[in-house]
């Protein structure tokens, strides 16, 4: 996690507004102008296209110094893909979890073929510096193919029926593509994604197996790691 301070400099609202701002609307599915109607009704008036750059500006920098999980040799990648039409053009958002949900990586392709595969998993490659013990798929070849070049020793399940963390991962997005009424380009989703799903992945407690009073410590603390990553712990 990057530990150089954030700056705000030549902003006129606290880093304690902005950020929180930027936490309502990453990690909740709400429009800019619900999260101004929410900072109205507690005394603060901005608008929703001040909240908008704040997001742009602010939030792939907090997205960056949240601590990430410890990659480890015994985790198993599901990884899945699924369409978004921007702008009536089809496009895919490739994207990999872990056995606790937790995202680990997403790109946003035009294609969906053995080669945006490929590039996905030499993206986690590089970006978790350790194989899987296995990764798990739907039946799409494409996977299967991309494995055999680019990691041929990791155990394969291309199994639909096993692949639902994955697949589950969509629907928060889904929510929020609704709520936003579509991306306007796709790098505008690349960004947004980014951000989300740090949000979602600091948030979300790793299992549902585990007590009210844990989940409660849990967000707990995932919100003092982000107020921590923002500056604005006073």
């Amino acid at each position: 996690m990057s530990t150089s301070p954030v700056s705000y400099k030549r902003h006129r609202f606290p880093p304690q507004i902005i950020a929180h701002s930027v936490w309502l609307y990453f990690r909740f599915p709400l429009s800019l102008r619900l999260v101004e109607e929410l900072l109205l009704e507690r005394g603060i008036a901005v608008s929703y296209e001040t909240i908008r750059r704040w997001g742009e500006k602010f939030g792939p920098d907090y997205a960056r110094r949240v601590r990430r999980k410890k990659p480890s040799g015994n985790d198993v990648w599901h990884l899945d893909e699924v369409v978004i039409i921007i702008a009536g053009r089809k496009h895919w958002l490739w994207r990999a979890v872990d056995q606790d949900g937790y995202v680990l990586d997403e790109i946003v392709q035009n294609r969906r073929n053995t080669k945006a595969a490929k590039q996905l998993l030499a993206r986690l490659l590089k970006k978790q510096g350790i194989a899987p013990k296995r990764m798990i798929t739907d039946k799409l070849r494409s996977y299967g193919a991309a494995r055999r070049q680019v990691m041929p020793h990791i155990e394969h399940r291309p199994q639909k029926g096993l692949n639902d963390r994955a697949e589950n991962s969509h629907v928060l997005l889904r929510k929020r593509e609704r709520m936003m009424q579509g991306f306007r380009s796709p790098e505008g989703l690349q960004r947004f994604v980014f951000v989300f799903s740090a949000v979602r992945s600091l948030f979300v407690p790793p299992s549902s197996q585990r007590s009210a009073f844990q989940n409660r410590v849990h967000r707990i603390q995932a919100i003092a790691e982000w107020k921590a990553a923002a500056g604005a712990m006073a």
